[in-house]
């Protein structure tokens, strides 16, 4: 049998391309959000409720990593990071990225963007810093991160009560499905009088 040696150079040079693309893939983007009966999520700026179990998941879900020499990305729209306290901003302990068409500099304390897809192309050049890429809102961007194909899942918790908002949580994709997770707690919680649900869609 004779050993081609020009198709073996080309089965390297294909593994060496397939190889850099796979190691340069950004994470998946996963969305992150609190939305009650109406799919509320805001009003004027604000969360509507108060939720010190349901604030703590969130913190705990955006900042624990496997890898602790790496940190996670919360993602977000100008608004909603000029909506976080300026005493909260950066949040702590990740990176924060905010999406802007605006010619802004936030120093130390967030990398702007110009879209989703700018995004991943910056996280993707952090490949050794970065483990999870956290969506955190608002709605047009949560909108955009639900149809982008790199979307991987979506976790919602859904307060079982109504607020009075003025934001919402963009329609829910009809091929997204409820799946587990073992990190989110199971069954009905109950706060201040208030139940909600952890729930975590992917698509399917």
């Amino acid at each position: 049998m004779l050993f081609n040696f020009n198709s073996y150079k080309y089965a390297r040079s294909l593994h060496r391309i397939y190889s850099r693309v796979h190691l340069n893939m950004p994470p998946k983007l996963e969305l992150i959000a609190a939305a009650c009966e109406n799919m509320g999520i805001g009003v004027n700026g604000n969360l509507p409720w108060r939720l010190k179990a349901e604030m703590a998941y969130f913190t705990r879900m955006t900042t624990n990593t496997r890898n602790k020499n790496k940190r996670n990305v919360v993602l977000m729209g100008r608004r909603t990071w000029e909506c976080i306290p300026e005493k909260y901003r950066p949040l702590k302990d990740r990176i924060n990225m905010v999406l802007t068409s605006q010619s802004l500099n936030y120093g130390d304390d967030a990398i702007a963007c110009k879209s989703i897809l700018h995004a991943l192309d910056v996280i993707s050049e952090m490949q050794n810093e970065v483990e999870r890429v956290w969506v955190i809102g608002g709605s047009s961007v949560y909108k955009s991160a639900m149809e982008s194909p790199h979307f991987g899942r979506l976790y919602l918790t859904r307060i079982k009560k109504k607020f009075e908002c003025d934001t919402f949580f963009p329609s829910i994709p009809n091929d997204l499905v409820l799946i587990e997770d073992s990190t989110v707690p199971q069954g009905i919680q109950e706060e201040k009088g208030i139940e909600f649900v952890y729930e975590v869609y992917e698509r399917r």
